[in-house]
């Protein structure tokens, strides 16, 4: 095998790290609350594993998962399907495909719905039906009645705060049991290193732990925004750190992806503490 074949080998065995939950309890919590036929909305800053979470909460629960990523051009298509033209018996006819909220209704899948709040209101209450003791929608695409299959659940996450969100309405939180999700920290922060990219040097593992801790607190304080102390973009430094030198992988990984200069200035400064120069 030649070493780019390896080293491709190597990011896709690192592909899906485990779930580090930050308390540790959360998982079998919000296990505990699926379970009861509850749905859940996950609350967490970008780039803190919401993701991964509802990954791991359908793989736990055997679940297939049904996915929809939010955005202001969602519409009701997007989540209950579509009309197309196929042929049957010769003829042209008008077939409806279904869309993931419906197949996950109907074939007891976990729908999760990332980035909720960057939906338009006025499209998520097609849901209500789907999240209470009805476990119903109707479908205006076809008029149909579907109803959910006992195992159907919905795990939706939302990032407070970010341009282009909106509050939820009081009907839809209403309808979900609320779980926030941290920046994972210290040693569980290490072990998502070890297992999630490339890097096994543990000095240098050690360095990009305590400058996470840097990024987190300089984000509470209003320093830098949430975005700059992404556990996502902390693991691509990680990973980046393996062919280059670390402080030049935190400039693209981290630094690279805010906007300000002086936010930049001072994710460089964080870093060069631990990293040094270049």
């Amino acid at each position: 095998m030649d070493v780019d074949s390896e080293r491709e080998t190597t990011l896709v065995r690192h592909a899906s790290p485990r779930f580090f939950a930050d308390p540790p309890h959360l998982v079998e919590d919000a296990l505990a609350a699926l379970r009861l036929g509850k749905h859940l909305l996950l609350r967490g800053p970008t780039g803190s594993g919401k993701t991964r979470f509802a990954e791991v909460l359908a793989e736990r629960l055997r679940l297939e998962m049904e996915s929809v990523n939010c955005s202001v051009d969602l519409d009701l298509e997007a989540l209950l399907g579509h009309r197309t033209l196929g042929i049957a018996d010769g003829q042209t006819v008008v077939e409806y495909v279904e869309g993931p909220v419906v197949r996950a209704m109907r074939l007891g899948r976990m729908l999760y719905v990332d980035e909720l709040n960057v939906a338009r209101p006025e499209v998520l209450p097609i849901l209500h039906g789907a999240l209470d003791h009805r476990r119903q929608l109707t479908n205006p695409l076809t008029a149909e009645v579907v109803t959910a299959d006992p195992r159907f659940c919905v795990v939706a996450a939302i990032n407070e705060g970010y341009a282009g969100t909106s509050p939820l309405n009081e009907a839809l939180l209403n309808r979900f049991v609320v779980f926030d999700v941290h920046y994972v920290q210290g040693d569980a922060l290490a072990q998502l290193i070890r297992e999630g990219t490339a890097l096994s040097s543990l000095p240098q593992i050690d360095r990009f732990v305590r400058f996470s801790a840097d990024l987190v607190r300089a984000s509470e304080v209003g320093e830098l925004p949430a975005e700059a102390a992404s556990i996502r973009a902390l693991l691509d430094a990680c990973d980046l750190a393996t062919q280059m030198p670390p402080l030049r992988a935190v400039r693209y990984a981290v630094a690279g992806k805010l906007s300000d200069a002086r936010e930049q200035d001072l994710v460089i400064e964080l870093a060069s503490s631990y990293f040094g120069g270049t």
